[in-house]
């Protein structure tokens, strides 16, 4: 079932909340998205669900930048600002996933098996642009993968941190992926 308008902002609130307060309790969490124990409850149950339910949505975002982005079909250089845009769209999952991560978080026997699609496109994604000529070719695809998405966590993180204006988020990370920090 898909997720009301209402339930994609109680999850982008308590995604920050559990981010900003990692060992509150369910009613903690709760106070700080605005709503009741007893609401929180009955959306997830549990904080093992409710950190389930995260993940999934997560998931299911990530998913969605992919999709919205057109990676397969649009231009390189347009799917790349609108993989950036989307990105920064959903900063607050991606605090949450970036709080979430470990190192053995994208391996199959740790769950990790979920996160592949999304890996697996914009690696695709990566190599495409280069066979068109718009990415360089002397580093792999795999690589751009790396330092795309550490560039994107990188900078979210940096806005929720206050070293960061959100509003020019998007165009200096477009800049240092295309054009490295060089004059």
């Amino acid at each position: 079932m898909p997720l009301t308008a209402h339930d994609e902002r109680l999850l982008k609130a308590l995604a920050m909340a559990i981010v900003d307060r990692p060992r509150a309790t369910l009613k903690e969490l709760a106070e700080s998205a605005g709503v009741s124990k007893a609401t929180l409850h009955r959306f997830c149950g549990t904080r093992d669900n409710l950190v389930d339910m995260l993940e999934s949505h997560g998931e299911e975002l990530l998913n969605q930048i992919i999709a919205t982005a057109d990676l397969e079909q649009a231009e390189p250089l347009d799917a790349l600002r609108q993989l950036i845009d989307e990105h920064l769209t959903h900063r607050e999952m991606l605090v949450f996933l970036m709080f979430q991560y470990s190192p053995e978080f994208l391996t199959p026997e740790a769950g990790g098996a979920r996160w592949l699609s999304y890996i697996h496109a914009l690696d695709a994604f990566f190599l495409r642009g280069q066979q068109q000529g718009v990415f360089r070719i002397d580093i792999s695809a795999a690589v751009f993968t790396e330092l795309f998405t550490t560039m994107v966590y990188g900078m979210v993180d940096a806005e929720r941190r206050g070293r960061a204006a959100s509003s020019s988020s998007a165009n200096v990370l477009e800049q240092m992926f295309l054009h490295g920090a060089g004059v």
